[in-house]
């Protein structure tokens, strides 16, 4: 299925229409067993976002997560397979189906290793929703959200796509997209008739030949086993409390490699709250990223997002830091 928050049901139908995958109200059939299929995807856009899925076994991301359970229980991911509320399973807007990441609580320490399985959330930059099983582990069930860390599991994410294919499987999306137009025309049928086969008796003398080998019938190898899946790392369910430094939240409305287009930026979203910059290297490039905050509350995060997003600024992204 395609995740949309648990109580928030406005975005469904625009995301089915544009990521080809559905929601808990027309979800893609269960594969066969529920195993799924690996799968990335193509670029995708939900409510004027656009998300890139990739494989990144670098991805560390802080943020807000959120959890979903009995609406969705039974249904089909993303990628095929039975949701289950009960599992220790997550959606993520952009990692490959399945992956494993270790989610950490930055509100009490717990760090839990989950699978990811589906795709979403998209409300509120939310950026992972976990089920309800792993939100009762990491300790947010009653209060629905918590600040989190999620960091690819690199050795597990990389034999999940070996045992899955890596890409060599067909996803029933790339089929389903081939136009009828583009199919090759039907061959005329060829004429029929009725043809009777009898054995021969051999000439006067000559003596019968054995009957030819029946050739063995050949059975298609199946890409993924069962027996394959069944050596595939699952989380262990084991909860492990790591210490967590205070964190705060910001709404980052942009990074720039020019320190003046940050400037301008920061002047610009002065009037919304306290506008800072905030200068960071990756890899080699020298970035300045323009954040408004610290902001108290979640509910006050959300709705400095909004205001920020409406003045201009939608790929504006609520932050943990």
């Amino acid at each position: 299925m395609l995740r949309i928050v648990q109580r928030t049901w406005v975005y469904g139908l625009m995301a089915i229409a544009l990521v080809a995958c559905a929601d808990h109200g027309s979800a893609p059939p269960v594969a066969a067993g529920g195993r799924g299929v690996y799968k990335v995807g193509t670029p995708y856009q939900v409510a004027g976002v656009w998300y890139y899925p990739t494989v990144d076994y670098n991805y560390i991301e802080t943020g807000i997560a959120s959890w979903y359970g009995e609406d969705f229980h039974g249904g089909a991911t993303a990628n095929g397979e039975t949701y289950d509320m009960n599992a220790l399973t997550a959606a993520h807007r952009t990692l490959p189906l399945p992956s494993m990441v270790r989610v950490t609580n930055l509100d009490n320490g717990r760090q839990l290793a989950l699978r990811i399985n589906d795709r979403g959330p998209f409300v509120n930059n939310r950026i992972i929703d976990v089920s309800r099983r792993a939100a009762q582990l990491l300790g947010f069930e009653q209060a629905g959200t918590a600040r989190v860390r999620v960091e690819i599991l690199e050795a597990e994410s990389r034999q999940l796509a070996a045992l899955y294919g890596a890409g060599t499987v067909a996803q029933p999306s790339a089929i389903a997209q081939v136009p009828a137009a583009a199919a090759s025309p039907p061959a005329a049928a060829a004429p029929t008739g009725i043809v009777t086969a009898d054995v021969l008796p051999p000439p006067p003398g000559a003596t019968a030949a054995p009957p030819a080998p029946v050739a063995a019938k050949i059975v298609p190898k199946p890409i993924v086993g069962t027996a394959s899946l069944a050596a595939a790392p699952q989380p262990d369910g084991k909860v492990t409390v790591v210490p967590v430094r205070k964190t705060a939240m910001f709404i980052q409305a942009g990074a720039f490699a020019d320190a003046g287009n940050a400037s301008r930026l920061q002047v610009k979203l002065a009037s919304l709250g306290h506008a800072q910059i905030v200068p960071a290297v990756v890899g080699n490039q020298k970035f300045y990223r323009v954040r408004v905050g610290p902001i108290a509350t979640l509910a006050d995060a959300d709705a400095m997002l909004d205001r920020v997003v409406a003045a201009g600024h939608p790929e504006a992204r609520l932050i943990v830091d």
